[in-house]
Formats: structure tokens, C-alpha cells, sequence
């Protein structure tokens, strides 16, 4: 595991249609994300080629951090690799005293739940219908890593 490069870019885009063939993300979009948040970005790398990938991107005031993306080559999984990813996302973003984590995920992909769960993620009010637009509902998740309880998305204290 290792942060990105421009090198990756290839790689990246070809794990990322591998994972996501109905809805990769175009180049220019891997592009950009590398050259903005090229820190935020890990990989999963075994020399020869990518086998997975992790986006996550910080707000502004430090407080909470997306997941936008977690990938792993579908000839790759079930070996641990996500969790190796999320787990060192979780341990930077603890260190940067991160708040709270979200994701989204397909309420479908039963095996993304079920390791988001493991790693104390909870989902968030259900399932919200066309939240990436018509026909692409998602789950949202979250794990607070900050200590206290954490403010809602109105900014009001859960309890």
C-alpha cells in the first residue's frame, strides 16, 4: 500500500472500470482527483499492477472526511484488501483528528455493508432514493472517530 502517482493513472482507470463497469469515473475526473487530492488517495500496488484503491476527501474545517471511493479488483477480493484500505484511511484520519467518516454505498452490495459494519460504520436514516441521481440509491454510512458525540447533519448533537 502507497500513496498515488500520475504513473497510477492508467492503473487506477482500468481497476476503476474493472470494479465499476456501469458508472466508471471518466479520466479527466481520476485525473483531476489525483492532482488535487493526490495525499488522499491510497493504493493497493504489487509491483507489476494496481489491485485496489481508496479516495477519501476531507472537509474543509477538518471535521468530517468522505469516502468517495473504495475499489478492489473483483480477481482480488475477498483476501482483505478493503478492510487493509479502509483501515489505514481510518488510522490518518484519527491522527488528523477527524471527526466523522461517511460513504455511500449501493443498498445491493451486501459484502460492502457488511465490512463497513465491521469497522463500526452505521447507516444513516436508510435507504435515500436518487441520492446520485435518478435510479441510484445509496445507503449512507458513518463512523465517528472523535471523541464526544458528533454533531448531525444539522449540526445539532446526537444523542
Amino acid at each position: 500500500m502507497r500513496g498515488v502517482t500520475e504513473a497510477d493513472l492508467p492503473e487506477l482507470l482500468r481497476v476503476d472500470r474493472e470494479v465499476f463497469p456501469d458508472d466508471p469515473y471518466p479520466y479527466f475526473v481520476l485525473r483531476q482527483h489525483v492532482d488535487v487530492h493526490g495525499d488522499r488517495i491510497l493504493v493497493l500496488d504489487d509491483g507489476e499492477c494496481l489491485h485496489g484503491y481508496v479516495l477519501f476527501v476531507t472537509t474543509s474545517d477538518g471535521y468530517v472526511c468522505w469516502v468517495l471511493s473504495l475499489a478492489v479488483s473483483p480477481d482480488q477480493r475477498g483476501r482483505g484488501l478493503g478492510r487493509r484500505l479502509m483501515l489505514e484511511v481510518l488510522r490518518q484520519l484519527r491522527r488528523e483528528r477527524v471527526h466523522e467518516v461517511r460513504l455511500t454505498v449501493e443498498p445491493a452490495n451486501a459484502a460492502a455493508i457488511m465490512l463497513y459494519r465491521s469497522l463500526g460504520f452505521s447507516a444513516e436514516g436508510g435507504v435515500r432514493r436518487d441520492y446520485l441521481g435518478p435510479g441510484e440509491d445509496r445507503l449512507i454510512m458513518t463512523l465517528g472517530t472523535g471523541p464526544g458525540p458528533a454533531p448531525g447533519p444539522s449540526g445539532l448533537l446526537r444523542g
